[in-house]
């Protein structure tokens, strides 16, 4: 588990590093429109909307085992997992939203 954790950190650590380094590939305007813009586009929707698959995974499981050890705190349980939920895909649909007014 430990060892997870690091490999995840060290991912996370060089994907925030190529995105900051983003602002020195900008365009002047004016200019064309990259060949790489759709892939980009595509590949940064395709991580968007795997990730947060995968956090509405975890919400869903922890979700159920709570109702398992606590089926009496099921309205409080529930009220909360659909908040989080909501905020979840409302990543996916801004990152959605994002890539559609940038490619154009």
């Amino acid at each position: 588990m430990y060892n997870t954790m690091r490999t995840m950190k060290y991912l996370f650590m060089v994907m925030a590093a190529m995105l900051l380094a983003s602002p020195a590939f900008a365009q002047a305007a004016g200019e064309a429109v990259s060949p790489w813009t759709p892939i980009g586009a595509g590949l940064g929707m395709a991580l968007a909307a795997g990730l947060c698959g995968l956090g509405q995974g975890r919400a869903t499981a922890s979700a159920a085992e709570a109702l398992a050890r606590n089926p009496g705190a099921r309205p409080g349980i529930f009220t909360f997992l659909i908040l989080g939920l909501a905020f979840i895909e409302s990543l996916a649909l801004f990152t959605f939203v994002i890539i559609f007014l940038y490619v154009k």
